[in-house]
């Protein structure tokens, strides 16, 4: 039966319409007669016979011209029944005009109850027969079984829509408002959110619609998530605006951009003379390349108009991204870019690009920088962040480049995690080379360190605005905890403008501001996105904060140096800190026990050559496992 109903050509279901209103006008006319011949209803009919077909023929052209027979079934509402009521009254007076004609004693009320009969007769055909499909094609295929949340507005329009659905089936709603909760809306019942676990096994839902277009997205990523983990499939219905295009926000939202959390003026980021001098008409190379401190090195030092710039990076997918970048920056200039996919840790390699490509400058980026991921995995970042610092740096001198910038952080004064602790190892390598080379020899050596750079990959901006997408919490780890930031923008123009300033051996630092507290910073986030903090004070907000605690290796606050001396430089921003360094034998000794620990895979061994020669560095998994060695008397 479905098969022959999807069969039907548009022509042939007008003609059923057709057909089936052409028998409704008799059936009119006879039930119209009962009501006002007493008793004489046939001879009333077989009277009216003559002039009946001149009223199907006319009726019929009608319905055409007025399309009444072509109004699908399941768009039969409001405008259609105005139609039918228009056709109706067209019937009663070509009735009357014809009957009059024929001189055929009816009255006139008995044409009026004809309209109205038909009329009646019309819709009640219409809706019986919809329902008569409706539960062929139920029949006939797999039906999804819906369950609404919200019974408001938005939900009931929804039922009224999907009721006339092939394939899907609205069985419930659920609504938060319990003034709602045991009522019949729209045909059906009103059921408790918490009770939806429940109903879903009972009556075999499929999928839950959200008819919530006024909730704010978090909450509606929230509820998406709890029934999801029930093992429910949910879908969302776009609000009104979003539907006639006034509002595509969804796509159209852009995050706001990580500068406006620094709570400061930004540091201006023009190159002076002297700074493009040291990197105009060179051959440059950036070692990670691809991060996001080493895309920005390649940006910045592409406007001093080097002559090649070679971009040294471990990640494929980084290279070819930054690569294709520069290339279209690239395209009207000179300059010649060179990607090398490799690690700073291959002493050949490194060599080999090198004197290849005569490197002039050497802009060390490549760091393994995520606190909890070096610190589960500390043999790797030391190898990386150490032994790879120390490969780069002493083939520079052996290839005649002419400068040496080691990007530091703030992390490796006074470490408590491995990642601190290996920056700091990595800036005493590049000091104690800078202590062998004379003055006015190069390579000239030095190392600039800053605090966190917001916006950077798995810096906290980025996680907090992803964490929004995903309908919250936001993640804190304590309340008290603070940073120094920056945008990379600065910190890269900071970096340029200390690696042509310096002698040899300086550890610049850079002025970060004043550190800025972290949930803070998680409600400007929140509230730039448009949202609202839910706490103990509004209870009814869109987004939590929680805190999680300190990860390992994580510290309160940060540290920009070991003494707290500074000394000022010709950039008010850059300052150089007066810090001691190891001697030669020292770093040796160290590199030396960090080359077997590697080679016996023994982490512990790692991280006492860390604890030794790094001043200030304290590992609260070093401590841990001392104390577990200490006898506690019972």
């Amino acid at each position: 039966m479905l098969n022959f109903i999807k069969s039907l050509s548009r022509s042939q279901k007008r003609n059923i319409m057709l057909f089936i209103d052409a028998m409704l006008v008799p059936i009119a006319l006879f039930f119209s007669f009962s009501l006002h011949a007493n008793g004489e209803a046939l001879v009333m009919m077989l009277a009216y016979l003559p002039v009946l077909p001149y009223l199907l023929i006319i009726g019929g052209a009608l319905s055409v011209l007025m399309g009444i027979s072509t109004i699908q079934l399941n768009a039969y509402e409001t405008g259609a029944i105005g139609l039918t009521g228009a056709f109706s009254v067209a019937l009663v007076i070509v009735s009357y005009l014809l009957t009059t004609a024929a001189r055929i004693p009816i009255t006139i009320p008995t044409h009026i109850v004809f309209g109205i009969s038909f009329f009646i007769f019309s819709i009640i055909s219409r809706a019986v027969l919809l329902q008569i499909v409706l539960a062929i094609y139920r029949r006939s295929s797999l039906r999804c079984r819906v369950l609404i949340y919200g019974a408001g507005t938005t939900g009931t329009q929804l039922v009224s829509a999907l009721r006339s659905h092939e394939h899907i089936e609205p069985v419930a709603f659920v609504d938060d408002s319990k003034a709602l909760h045991g009522l019949i809306v729209a045909r059906l019942p009103v059921y408790s959110p918490v009770r939806i676990a429940e109903i879903a096994a009972e009556k075999r839902i499929d999928r839950v619609l959200l008819a919530l277009p006024s909730l704010s997205l978090p909450k509606q990523a929230q509820i998406s998530r709890r029934l999801q983990k029930m093992g429910l499939e949910v879908q969302a219905l776009p609000s009104f605006a979003q539907l006639v295009g006034e509002e595509a926000l969804v796509d159209k939202l852009t995050d706001v951009e990580p500068k406006l959390f620094l709570n400061r003026d930004e540091v201006a980021t023009e190159t002076g003379a002297s700074a493009i001098a040291s990197y105009q008409g060179k051959t440059v190379l950036i070692s990670g390349a691809g991060g996001s401190i080493g895309s920005e090195l390649c940006r910045q030092v592409m406007q001093c108009s080097p002559a090649k710039m070679v971009l040294f990076e471990l990640s494929e997918v980084a290279l070819y991204k930054v690569d294709m970048e520069l290339r279209q920056i690239a395209e009207d200039t000179d300059i010649e870019i060179v990607p090398v996919l490799g690690t700073v840790t291959d002493a050949r390699q490194v060599r080999g690009v090198l004197s290849d490509h005569n490197v002039q400058v050497v802009l060390h980026a490549a760091a393994y920088k995520h606190v909890p991921l070096v610190e589960t995995n500390p043999l790797t970042g030391l190898a990386n962040n150490v032994l790879g610092t120390h490969t780069l740096a002493t083939e520079a001198a052996k290839t005649n480049v002419e400068r040496f910038i080691l990007i530091s952080s703030d992390k490796a004064v006074r470490p408590t995690n491995v990642m601190g602790a290996s920056k700091r190892l990595a800036e005493l390598v590049v000091q104690d080379l800078a202590s062998r080379v004379s003055a006015g020899d190069a390579p000239i050596y030095t190392m600039v360190r800053f605090g966190n750079v917001l916006g950077s990959s798995g810096s906290v901006v980025p996680l907090f605005q992803e964490q929004l997408r995903r309908g919250g919490p936001v993640t804190v780890t304590h309340p008290e905890v603070s940073r120094y930031f920056m945008t990379a923008q600065e910190a890269v123009h900071l970096v340029l403008r200390a690696g042509a300033m310096a002698k040899g051996g300086e550890v610049f630092v850079l002025d970060m501001g004043k550190p800025v507290h972290i949930e803070k910073l998680a409600r400007q986030v929140i509230e730039s996105a448009g949202y609202t903090v839910r706490d103990a004070k509004n209870p009814d907000g869109d987004i939590e904060i929680e805190f999680i605690g300190l990860r390992p290796g994580e510290k309160m606050t940060e540290e920009l140096t070991l003494t707290g001396n500074l000394i000022g430089t010709t950039h008010r921003k850059i300052f150089s800190a007066d810090e001691m360094a190891l001697s030669e034998i020292e770093i040796a000794s160290a590199l030396r026990a960090l080359r077997a620990a590697l080679a016996s895979n023994d982490e512990q061994a790692a991280r006492e050559v860390a604890l030794r020669w790094v001043e200030g560095y304290s590992n609260s998994r070093h401590e841990q496992l001392a104390d577990a060695t200490q006898f506690t008397p019972v």
